[in-house]
């Protein structure tokens, strides 16, 4: 998959790009194999923040209001347009004059990783996160996956939707402190549930494909539920997640 130095997608498949195509910038192109595969085209998307760097946000896959109630206009105002933007500013501050600066968001992320570089991590990881993250939510979501290979997965895995979702919600409201809760996929194709601290995820932990990804940063949600973190994971498994997501991102 070519990968433009300007473009924040990283590893996300096809269906992200091209969802956020709207963010690719012009620029030198960079050769890279993603690990996930391509997926359908989602709708059009607001503009992206401005950036000066070579990386900048993409848009979001969908209007700022499409996900109120579960998650507010102002929250998600805040949540994309300072923190993720902040995190690819400092980012941009970070590689700037410095051979990051011609790397992948990717090779960024998992270049520093375990290094005594981490607020190049931190920042990088930060922003691969939260983009992963606005994919895995959609307006009218939640429920459960249709027929097909997820909801194979999901049996095999789990024994049923149910079960999948409480063990997500034991993940993310269970997770001290600021972090993530993850649905990956293994290599034998098996699904599991983990979580994770701070800026870290799978990809650089080496512990399976991400399929979807919930926020549990205060900042994900102080807005609407102030400390209620298991009021938002559960609006969040009604309404939000993105089923066709993750199974987008399924080998």
């Amino acid at each position: 998959m070519s990968l433009s130095r300007r473009d924040l997608v990283g590893s996300l498949t096809a269906a992200a790009a091209a969802t956020l195509a709207g963010a690719a910038q012009a620029g030198d192109k960079k050769q890279g194999t993603s690990p996930l595969p391509a997926g359908g085209a989602a709708p059009a998307a607001p503009a992206a923040p401005s950036a000066t760097g070579p990386f900048t946000l993409a848009p979001l896959p969908y209007a700022d209001t499409d996900l109120a109630p579960a998650i507010s206009q102002n929250t998600l105002a805040f949540h994309y347009g300072k923190h993720h933007q902040g995190y690819a500013t400092k980012l941009n501050e970070l590689v700037a004059g410095k051979e990051w600066a011609d790397k992948s968001l990717e090779a960024v992320m998992k270049g520093t990783y375990g290094t005594d570089k981490l607020p190049l991590y931190n920042n990088s990881a930060q922003v691969w996160n939260h983009t992963f993250y606005w994919q895995s939510m959609k307006k009218g979501g939640g429920g459960a996956p249709g027929p097909g290979k997820l909801a194979d997965a999901i049996k095999a895995s789990f024994g049923d939707g149910d079960a999948l979702k409480k063990e997500l919600t034991q993940a993310a409201v269970g997770n001290f402190g600021s972090g993530w809760a993850w649905l990956v996929q293994e290599a034998d194709g098996k699904l599991k549930v983990l979580k994770t601290p701070n800026a870290d995820n799978p990809v650089v932990l080496g512990s399976g494909r991400p399929l979807l990804t919930i926020d549990v940063w205060e900042h994900a949600y102080y807005l609407d539920y102030q400390n209620k973190r298991a009021e938002y994971v559960a609006a969040w498994l009604d309404k939000l997640v993105n089923w066709s997501w993750a199974e987008s991102q399924m080998a």
